[in-house]
């Protein structure tokens, strides 16, 4: 017999439960460490600042394809993004260093790839550099014609 307390039944309850205990449980370490560490609270207080930095350059301009152009030609900038990784990195590896030890190649070359994936979709998806960019690759991928354009549901409105 299933006991029903506002709806919820209770076995999903307990289990729901026993799922937050157990992340609470292995995030543990990591929150200890990020309490206790300073280097690593430096890290990533950096690479914040690093990324706001850049942020805040990109969001001034009026026009993203202002914004996109200054990405590709300002060497300063483009060096502030590379601390921000860099710190993160270090942040990550410092985090990482609580379970596991040293990483593995292989985990290393995974996270790498896992971080420049990142930060493309962010950069893609991100309301200020999205739209050009999207348009840009849309262009080199499939050719700059107009083929197909969207009418709309039909309606003259």
């Amino acid at each position: 017999m299933r006991i029903n307390i506002e709806g919820k039944d209770w076995s999903q309850m307990i289990n729901t439960k026993d799922k937050v205990a157990d992340a609470a449980a292995s995030a543990r370490p990591y929150v200890e460490r990020a309490l206790r560490d300073k280097e690593l609270r430096d890290n990533v207080r950096s690479a914040y600042s690093s990324a706001r930095a850049v942020y805040d350059e990109l969001a001034s301009r009026r026009k993203v394809s202002d914004a996109a152009t200054q990405l590709v030609a300002d060497k300063d900038l483009q060096d502030e993004i590379r601390h921000a990784i860099g710190e993160l990195r270090n942040a990550a590896g410092r985090v990482s260093d609580v379970k596991h030890g040293a990483p593995e190649a292989g985990r290393a070359a995974k996270n790498g790839l896992l971080l420049v994936v990142g930060i493309a979709l962010g950069l893609l998806l991100n309301p200020v550099t999205g739209p050009f960019l999207r348009r840009v690759l849309g262009r080199k991928l499939f050719g700059g014609g107009n083929g197909f354009v969207y009418q709309g549901n039909g309606s003259k409105s």
